[in-house]
């Protein structure tokens, strides 16, 4: 089985790249959108950050 899983997750440095943002500024950021879960969804596992992919790229497109 060589079927390629679609990614349903973005990490912190993928947001980081996609957002422009320093490092700093991203984990705050992230900080208060786990603690508000808004505009988007963050998982947090220990001090690793997960970014759910479809409600992250509905909120980016929002303002492309």
């Amino acid at each position: 089985m060589n079927d390629k899983l679609e990614k349903k997750v973005y990490s912190a440095s993928e947001v980081q790249k996609i957002l422009g943002l320093g490092r700093n500024r991203l984990y705050d950021f992230l900080d208060k959108v786990y603690k508000e879960q808004s505009p988007f969804r963050v998982l947090r596992f220990g001090k690793i950050y997960k970014i759910p992919k479809q409600p992250f790229d509905n909120w980016l497109n929002k303002y492309l």
